[in-house]
């Protein structure tokens, strides 16, 4: 009876309303992309890094909840600055609890966005997915099956944008805790890196350089994600050559 209630309830809500957390999204990435990429910048953290120390050393645990607040900010709304404030985590906290502040404050903003992209275009998009034939119902199908590893093959990847990993899936309609299972785990060889290059980073600005973001690109750590790319997607060739041959 309450589901009933609920569900007719929910039928009465004007349908565009359903849009307004994705469109909010949208227009606060496109606001922030426009206004915000001068403040969130290597720069400004070389002008700000003693004052920040300081506050680390007074008052830990409340720098810690700002810094992940500002980080859960960039990644749900998509703002210019994720690599920015990756490196500042390991800057800031160290190697492992930099990356583990990292690694839930990405994971928070990737849930935020798939959840709006998935209560707006999302419902919509599953469920004529859900009622589709033919080559679309095989892609669906074949998706539904190796969703996991997909999945983790869109966060190891190095070449697949952020925000297109946390919209795509919610467009599918991926299973929500297959999706936080494998943001959670799939960003956190990104993360270690980013973060690695953020401990270094006082040696960076007191010799006047930038650091250094294409180190990801470098063989001994590419080859690493590259290999983990390659585990993530052998379960979907197994399945696919024991269809061919029908084991």
């Amino acid at each position: 009876m309450i589901e009933k209630t609920e569900d007719r309830e929910k039928s009465k809500r004007p349908g565009w309303l359903r849009h307004v957390p994705l469109l909010v999204i949208v227009a606060a990435a496109a606001v922030g992309w426009l206004t915000l990429g001068d403040y969130l910048s290597f720069e400004t953290l070389r002008e700000n890094r003693e004052a920040l120390l300081a506050y680390r050393d007074a008052h830990y645990l409340m720098l810690v909840a700002g810094f992940m607040v500002v980080y859960i900010v960039i990644v749900s709304f998509s703002l210019p600055g994720a690599a920015v404030a990756s490196v500042t985590g390991g800057f800031l906290f160290g190697l492992w609890a930099g990356t583990a502040y990292n690694v839930i404050s990405a994971t928070v903003g990737a849930i935020i966005i798939f959840l709006a992209a998935r209560w707006g275009l999302g419902e919509t998009l599953t469920a004529r997915l859900e009622a589709s034939e033919g080559t679309v119902k095989r892609i669906k199908n074949g998706l539904r099956e190796n969703e996991i590893s997909v999945l983790f093959l869109l966060r190891l990847v190095p070449v697949v944008p952020f925000f297109v990993a946390n919209l795509l899936p919610a467009l599918v309609g991926v299973k929500f805790r297959n999706f936080v299972l494998t943001t959670a785990l799939g960003i956190i060889p990104g993360g270690l890196v980013y973060t690695w290059i953020g401990v270094g980073l006082g040696g960076v600005f007191d010799r006047g350089e930038t650091p250094d973001l294409s180190l990801l690109w470098e063989p001994f750590v590419i080859g690493p994600i590259l290999g983990l790319c390659v585990l993530a997607a052998l379960p979907i060739a197994i399945r696919a050559w024991r269809g061919r041959k029908g084991i």
